[in-house]
């Protein structure tokens, strides 16, 4: 078996074999769960970054061990949990069925967008990289199907203030696409000469996707941009770094309203189109008044468990704290009620004996020389988690008063 890797996608070719005995695929996927977490011996599924995965397989599609050992392929795409598919040849094994099958691969994957960018009488050829992957959503009442038009349409601009953070499906590079390669068939017959040729000339064309660009860099703006029926986009200049920036796109979820405080896309409008101000006399008037006024920090602590890791290090930080106990004695309560709290919003209830009893064996654990204190504070912190309230989303586990933090605030 050998393994490709590229943008969002692992291949897997193999020839259909799938071992016997210990180290055979079928006893692999009877026994991962079983395996350590790390070395060599882990399960190498699912993998720790988001992809397909697709299993190409070289073998005759009337070959018997191909019957059982399809299931088997299908197992792993779903244990990556991020879609792919198996791909044998239509017939016969040969070069020739085998190319057919990489070709519907590639066709399906890997053709990349090419389309045109569109604003009033400018308009330009353009790639998206990587390409747009269709929107396909079940509702409660319908299924959503959608693809990116072959038009990206700009509707208008918009202050990047204005906008601010929508939440985007993805994001996409946009480049100018080359003449060369809008004239493939054309190009076929020059020679090598007249390519060359043709190269230079691309770079002093003017093309729309640098004004565009620069233009929103300078003004402070993003261009909102129609990519299909009732699908929005916005274009603005993003930086990789102090001296390099690119054209990027940013498509917002499907719908009539992407982006929350601004409200009905099909509603906006030039103000020169109003014969009076709609918002009033006062410039300083936010145009879009439902979005709130407050700044929020993204570096709020906000508490999000979506992997065992993220539970498992704020369990962590809690420990830690507790072996440091009285000298943390302030992190120690803070980082608990932390934990606490965001138990009680996911209904985690369980979590809080699991903690009790953290908290307990590491006050079996103190060495003799520890602070009197920290085996009193562990064993209050433990039982308040036993008590009614710690179910109670009003209620603060506050620190045990002693003898020795009396002074202690």
């Amino acid at each position: 078996m050998n393994l490709f890797i590229l943008t969002h996608q692992v291949i897997l070719v193999t020839d259909g074999k799938t071992g016997i005995g210990h180290r055979s695929l079928k006893n692999s996927l009877e026994t991962w769960d079983q395996r350590e977490s790390s070395g060599e011996d882990k399960f190498p599924l699912p993998f720790k970054f988001p992809c397909k995965l697709h299993i190409m397989v070289i073998s005759n599609p009337n070959d018997p061990d191909l019957k059982s050992s399809f299931p088997l392929f299908e197992k792993l795409i779903e244990m990556n949990g991020q879609g792919g598919e198996v791909c044998v040849p239509d017939n016969a094994l040969t070069l020739q069925s085998v190319e057919a099958m990489f070709t519907r691969l590639q066709e399906k994957y890997f053709k990349p967008y090419n389309g045109i960018l569109r604003c009033g009488n400018f308009k330009c050829s353009i790639q998206l990289f990587p390409p747009p992957d269709p929107y396909n959503v079940v509702e409660e009442f319908e299924e959503v199907h959608q693809e990116v038009g072959s038009c990206l349409e700009i509707l208008g601009f918009v202050d990047i203030a204005d906008v601010a953070s929508p939440q985007a499906l993805s994001r996409h590079l946009v480049l100018p696409l080359p003449s060369k390669e809008l004239k493939a068939a054309d190009n076929d017959s020059e020679n090598k000469k007249e390519e060359e040729e043709s190269t230079q000339e691309d770079g002093k064309i003017p093309s729309f996707t640098v004004l565009l660009h620069g233009s929103l860099k300078v003004e402070g703006m993003v261009a909102l941009a129609h990519v299909a029926e009732n699908w929005y986009g916005i274009l603005y200049s993003w930086a990789d770094s102090k001296k390099k920036s690119n054209l990027m796109l940013s498509l917002l979820e499907p719908g009539p309203e992407p982006v929350s405080w601004i409200g009905n896309i099909k509603n906006l409008a030039p103000i020169s189109d109003f014969v009076e101000p709609p918002y009033g006399e006062d410039d300083n008037k936010t145009p879009f008044p439902i979005r709130p006024a407050e700044k929020h920090s993204y570096a709020q602590s906000c508490v999000v468990w979506i992997k065992p890791s993220g539970l498992q290090a704020d369990i962590q930080k809690v420990l830690r704290h507790a072996r440091k106990l009285p000298e943390k004695h302030q992190q120690f309560y803070k980082e608990l009620n932390r934990l606490r709290r965001a138990a009680l919003s996911f209904g985690f209830h369980d979590l809080f004996e699991a903690m009790a009893s953290m908290l307990d064996r590491e006050c079996t654990m103190l060495p003799g020389s520890a602070h009197p204190d920290a085996a009193l504070q562990l064993t209050h912190a433990a039982n308040v988690l036993r008590s009614e309230m710690a179910t109670d989303i009003a209620q603060v586990i506050l620190p045990l008063r002693t003898n020795f933090n009396q002074d202690t605030t």
